[in-house]
């Protein structure tokens, strides 16, 4: 008879701790959650609507303006218990924030290769164009309609100068 009161008061303890260790909050979708952790970081603190603590409803509060005021607007149940909490989830936060970084500096690294690469092609089409020009041989073109033309002074002056401008700025390193 003893075991059993022993082991009903156990369970009775057991019950009323789970209990108590409930969040409940609104999630993005306007969803109820419980949950015997605390909400994520991105769930802003007016969206709490009962902590670990305390059994009446969290009172909400204007959304704080960043996670430092955050934090101090959402009470913990035992002083200095949010600090060992939070400081895995601060580290688990820098790592994705550093490799997001990282992605972001990989992915502009490519594209500043991929534009080196075009200027280089650029440089050196212009550059064949020049010498082609300076050479003093007639150059052709093809007109709107298709027709070949083949270019005046004043025309190769401007096609000249235009190869000048590219050369200028492509080959400019």
């Amino acid at each position: 008879m003893n075991w059993f009161k022993l082991t009903l008061a156990a369970v009775a303890c057991t019950t009323c701790l789970g209990a108590a260790a409930q969040w409940q909050w609104v999630d993005k979708d306007g969803r109820k959650v419980f949950s015997d952790r605390p909400p994520p970081a991105d769930v802003p603190a007016s969206s709490i609507l009962k902590q670990p603590g305390s059994l009446a409803p969290v009172p909400r509060a204007a959304p704080a303006a960043d996670a430092s005021t955050a934090a101090a607007a959402v009470p913990s149940a035992r002083p200095g218990a949010s600090a060992p909490a939070s400081a895995g989830k601060d580290k688990e936060l820098e790592a994705r924030k550093a490799q997001a970084e990282a992605a972001e500096e990989a992915k502009r690294k490519a594209e500043e290769e991929k534009i080196a690469k075009l200027k280089a092609e650029n440089c050196t089409r212009a550059r064949q164009s020049k010498a082609l020009f300076d050479a003093g041989k007639p150059v052709a073109r093809s007109n709107a309609q298709g027709e070949r033309e083949i270019l005046d002074e004043a025309a190769r002056n401007a096609e000249a100068k235009r190869l000048d401008g590219i050369i200028a700025s492509d080959c400019a390193r």
